[in-house]
């Protein structure tokens, strides 16, 4: 019985390696909805190959084109915040891949949840701006979530068969971006391109530059802390430049599990699309014999001040998540359009967390109001 997929995000990166795992396994996946932003031909690209019941786009502009497009397709065209929930909801709907970067697909994802679908999770600021609530309606619902994160997917597999309290720490890798080694000097000076020129991982741009400043791994310590239920003094952060261990758990009698794999995200997406469940690997594989090194060092948190702000603001809890997520995606905005530099995106970060009220237990509506008054504070 083949499983039916929606998929929040499909032009995107993980959106369209997600499509690639479907190609490659036709007989077990059905694409039931997808939701996009203004691709068109990409959309109708999409739309024409896998033939989904449902479409959300950005806006009525970018529906009336498609829907030009399209004369005789048997596909519903929505569009805007309603649409995204409509894509997640639908009746016929039984795995919500989340793959829109930003908080925007929140409702959508949650909404979700309520009707018992189980998610496979890419959207990080899901679980960093509301995790307390997402975590809260997936215990009452029963779901599950399978983490696409090549980290978490990695932290899942370690511990698969092991009891949580028998955990020490888990330990997330970091490739280090490519500013590594760079001077203060430099990282003044970082232009755009050289903030997207990932040295291991292809992906969008926000991701790109949200790895670039290492904030892309403090969101990944929030989630991990919701994932699988630790405390943060339980999870620790590590460069490990080559990016062939995903993650690592150490157990209370010393020893250490590590997950090992090719930098290809089509791996754990297709981990997290069969349920945790391996199948054949079409993708890339790791050749052992090729490894010339694994090396790892420490974080320099005041290099990298925005991983030291995500640890923060995921100690403090409440609203705190939220408003550090819609600064970065406001800073990170900003940057990538040339208005700011590179230095500044924890500078505008820091401003937030400084002007913010902290609600410590805040409603799903105190967490929207706190990202809305966070974006009006720091948009010009």
């Amino acid at each position: 019985m083949k499983k039916n997929i929606a998929i929040l995000g499909s032009t995107g990166s993980i959106g369209k390696q997600t499509l690639e795992v479907v190609s490659a396994f036709p007989s077990f996946f059905s694409v039931v909805s997808i939701a996009a932003k203004n691709e068109i031909e990409e959309i109708i690209s999409q739309i024409k190959t896998f033939k989904p019941l449902l479409v959300s786009v950005a806006s009525d502009e970018v529906k009336s084109k498609v829907e030009a497009a399209l004369s005789g397709q048997n596909v519903k065209i929505v569009t805007g915040e309603e649409g995204l929930l409509e894509v997640a909801t639908h009746k016929a709907v039984n795995l919500v891949v989340a793959a829109i970067p930003g908080a925007l697909s929140l409702k959508a994802v949650i909404g979700a949840v309520k009707l018992k679908k189980n998610i496979a999770l890419a959207t990080k600021e899901i679980l960093v701006a509301a995790g307390d609530i997402f975590m809260e309606e997936v215990k009452n619902s029963g779901v599950n979530i399978f983490p696409i994160d090549s980290e978490h997917s990695a932290i899942a597999q370690c511990l698969m068969g092991e009891k949580i309290e028998n955990i020490k720490k888990i330990i997330l890798t970091a490739s280090g971006g490519p500013f590594l080694k760079a001077s203060p000097e430099k990282m003044a000076k970082v232009t755009v391109k050289e903030a997207l020129g990932h040295p291991t991982w292809k992906m969008g741009p926000k991701i790109t530059v949200d790895s670039a400043t290492l904030m892309n791994k403090g969101f990944e310590v929030i989630e991990a802390h919701h994932l699988f239920g630790l405390d943060y003094n339980k999870i620790e952060t590590v460069v490990h430049p080559q990016s062939v261990i995903h993650s690592m758990v150490e157990f209370v009698d010393g020893s250490v599990k590590a997950q090992l794999g090719a930098p290809d995200m089509r791996i754990p997406i297709q981990l997290a699309l069969f349920g945790m469940e391996r199948k054949v690997n079409r993708w890339n594989v790791l050749d052992v014999y090729k490894i010339k090194s694994l090396t790892f060092e420490n974080v320099d948190m005041e290099k990298f001040q925005c991983l030291k702000f995500a640890y923060e603001a995921g100690m403090k809890g409440g609203t705190m998540p939220a408003v550090v997520n819609a600064a970065n995606e406001v800073a990170v905005n900003m940057f990538l359009k040339n208005k700011i530099t590179f230095l500044d995106i924890p500078i505008k970060i820091k401003k937030a967390m400084e002007a913010h009220k902290l609600i410590e237990k805040p409603s799903l509506e105190e967490i929207i109001e706190a990202d809305k008054k966070t974006r009006e504070l720091l948009t010009p």
